[in-house]
């Protein structure tokens, strides 16, 4: 039965309906808190896996390289185009290069390689740890004593937070060069220029703080993975299904949480 209560015309309670859902958003966020302080406790204290993680940050990592490097140039390319269709009107031309290492830095660098890992990193490990849940493997860790937040969460916590900074750096530099492209050969920008341009404007700040949202990304991207893995229903529609809210739910906090940072570093300055 529902539990939500209805009028005696049998239409839901829309004040019950609302009660509900809150209750069980406040769950949800609950049970994801809990789930999150257990994976970081074990990924912050021994003992740790070393071939288990690095077996991760090949996967995550080095096999993201093609989708994070395609999409960053052509994102550094579109970003240069409309920059230069948007200041041709004020003739502002010039300050192309700025804008695009500015935006690509601070940014679109870091954004778009947490939505793409999103999409193929978060499912990926839902979908795998969900198939391990519903086969009983899991359980099988436990019944060893070996603790599945150690083996199994725990190194691609780790490996996400340390592969997403290296892309990001990636994404940055290929995202610049893809604006660099454009600006040259397709919009007439004189290459020495341009690139002086493009160093003298970029500062230590500008990169730090893409470094930093591509850590925050990372460990929403594993534990969103984890998480919904391990609470994965038994059958190929529950891991699909894991799999789907994983992939929904990390892209939806990577955008939450850019804003909350680029908040607070425009307050503090950096």
């Amino acid at each position: 039965m529902s539990n939500v209560s209805t009028n005696k015309r049998g239409f839901p309670n829309p004040l019950a309906w609302i009660g509900a859902a809150t209750l069980g958003l406040f769950s949800e966020v609950g049970r994801l808190s809990v789930f999150s302080a257990r994976v970081k406790i074990a990924a912050f204290t021994p003992r740790w896996y070393p071939a288990e993680i690095w077996k991760q940050i090949i996967r995550i990592g080095f096999f993201s390289l093609p989708v994070v490097g395609l999409s960053a140039v052509f994102i550094g390319a579109a970003l240069a185009l409309n920059i230069y269709e948007g200041g041709s009107r004020y003739g502002a031309e010039q300050f192309v290069p700025n804008i695009v290492v500015l935006g690509i830095t601070r940014e679109l660098g870091a954004v778009i390689t947490g939505l793409m890992l999103a999409g193929r990193v978060s499912a990926g490990i839902s979908a795998e740890i969900g198939a391990m849940r519903v086969t009983e493997q899991i359980d099988a860790l436990e019944t060893l004593s070996a603790s599945p937040y150690r083996y199994l969460y725990a190194p691609r916590f780790l490996a996400a937070i340390i592969s997403l900074p290296l892309l990001v750096i990636l994404a940055d530099i290929i995202g610049v060069m893809g604006g660099w492209l454009v600006s040259v050969y397709g919009l007439g920008f004189d290459s020495t220029v341009y690139l002086r341009n493009t160093l003298d404007f970029v500062t230590r700040n500008d990169v730090i703080t893409g470094l930093i949202k591509a850590v925050v990304f990372g460990a929403v991207i594993a534990l969103m993975g984890c998480y919904q893995g391990d609470r994965s229903e038994a059958g190929a529609t529950g891991v699909g299904r894991a799999a789907t809210l994983s992939m929904v739910g990390a892209a939806v906090l990577v955008l939450a949480f850019n804003y909350v940072l680029s908040t607070v570093f425009v307050e503090i300055g950096l």
